[in-house]
């Protein structure tokens, strides 16, 4: 029987041969960037639409009557910790310079100007004046501000009319664009072989180091955020930060093991009632809430890519636009969808919109899944703090089962989760990030 080789697998493999390749033969790889830019181009195409209609559709999804005082409570927390993540990756970025060392020369940096913006016109060029113009100018900030209104308005017309047509075409359109994205990252080992077989003749080995700083800013940003988050909601809730610390292992462990925020979910919720003392009402409207909406490892991601290839191309950017950067590594959480490569895709949705150059993409395309680890962690276990800080303020977190030596006691009919002394695990084989 033939063994499928993975996404993933097939670009770690094609980076490698890049690599050679283009120390082998530079030249003929140096001509060939052009497949590569291809495949770049392919990404974009449909980027603005998609993030467009995923926002769309997330919005226009959720019952906003009902999510009430707990809905408001969590997009509070939501928006805290992404922004938070979002500077944190900004202000390592700016102190470790792992994109440094390196020059890639002013062809690629044509197009990035300094700006005298100030933080007024800045927050204006947020909402957009033709929201046509917007998508043709691939201007991502203004068209999620608009899906935002626009899904609130669908999810109002939906409740006047009795009908779910909209959200359903909607959702059928969506699913089109993300085949779209799907059918462009199988072309990806491909495109990654180019452009970094393209880097390495043209530019040397020297493109590769500062990768190594790069995971180990991603790293200590995640240590850094967890580190403050769980002691942040164990004051809250007048607990041991280590032992919450410890009941987080878990799915800790899934998260970094998977590198997916959709099969951790069914292990995060069960600790988070089982062994936190989250209570369900709250456990199963925050934490899938914020999978779909949350996504703190992503945002610190972002923003510690977007400065890195700034520094990869020698682009200095101004206070105006890092503050760019930290809004459009939070607002891109937003469009967060499950596709093939979403890191990487999120990615090219964020570079172009701050004036970077999108051949970073492929630059950091080699040790996405390794980052993708960090993010995922950071992910589950952030949404997992927002529920307990919710729970506390809410009367709803149950200290006797968070004191408790073994995971409370309680049916599986009644939780939805087998409850064993063992740690739990997903129960199918985790899925590649891509």
């Amino acid at each position: 029987m033939k063994k499928h080789v993975s996404l993933t697998t097939s670009i770690f493999i094609m980076m490698i041969l890049g690599m050679a390749a283009g120390y082998v033969a530079s030249d003929l790889m140096v001509q060939l960037k052009f497949v590569g830019d291809i495949f770049l181009r392919l990404i974009q195409m449909s980027i603005v639409l998609l993030v467009m209609g995923s926002v769309v559709e997330a919005i226009a999804s959720l019952d906003l009557h009902s999510l009430g005082r707990l809905g408001t409570k969590a997009f509070a927390g939501f928006s805290v910790t992404t922004v938070a993540a979002a500077t944190v990756g900004l202000v390592l970025a700016n102190v470790l310079t792992p994109g440094s060392g390196i020059s890639f020369g002013q062809e690629l940096t044509t197009n990035v100007k300094g700006s005298d913006a100030t933080l007024a016109s800045i927050i204006t060029n947020f909402f957009p004046k033709n929201i046509v113009q917007s998508i043709a100018d691939g201007n991502t900030i203004q068209v999620i501000v608009f899906a935002l209104f626009l899904g609130v308005s669908i999810n109002i017309v939906m409740e006047r009319t009795h009908s779910k047509e909209l959200l359903h075409g909607v959702k059928a359109c969506n699913e089109c664009l993300l085949t779209i994205v799907r059918l462009v990252m199988k072309m990806a080992p491909i495109g990654i072989f180019s452009l970094l077989g393209w880097a390495i003749g043209k530019y040397g080995f020297a493109v590769i180091l500062p990768l190594f700083k790069f995971l180990g800013g991603m790293a200590l940003g995640s240590i850094l955020i967890l580190a403050t988050g769980i002691t942040t909601a164990a004051f809250v809730a007048r607990i041991s930060p280590l032992a919450l610390a410890g009941k987080l292992v878990n799915m800790g462990v899934v998260a970094f093991t998977t590198t997916s925020s959709a099969v951790t979910l069914p292990v995060k919720m069960a600790d988070s009632e089982n062994k936190i003392g989250i209570s369900r009402r709250v456990s199963r409207l925050i934490n899938p809430l914020g999978m779909t909406l949350n996504s703190d490892g992503l945002a610190l991601y972002l923003a510690l890519a977007c400065i890195t290839v700034a520094q990869f191309f020698g682009i200095e950017l101004s206070v105006g636009q890092q503050v760019t950067v930290v809004v459009m590594a939070t607002l891109a959480t937003l469009g967060t969808v499950v596709v093939p490569g979403g890191g990487l895709v999120a990615l090219a949705i964020v570079l172009p919109a701050v004036g970077l150059p999108i051949e970073g993409v492929a630059l950091l395309a080699g040790i996405d899944w390794f980052s993708g680890m960090f993010r995922t962690v950071l992910n589950v276990i952030d949404d997992v703090m927002v529920a307990l800080i919710i729970a506390v303020s809410e009367g709803e977190f149950h200290r006797e089962i968070f004191d408790a030596k073994e995971p409370a006691a309680v049916s599986a009919a009644e939780t939805g989760y087998r409850v064993t002394s063992t740690p739990l695990v997903p129960a199918r084989k985790p899925a590649s990030p891509f």
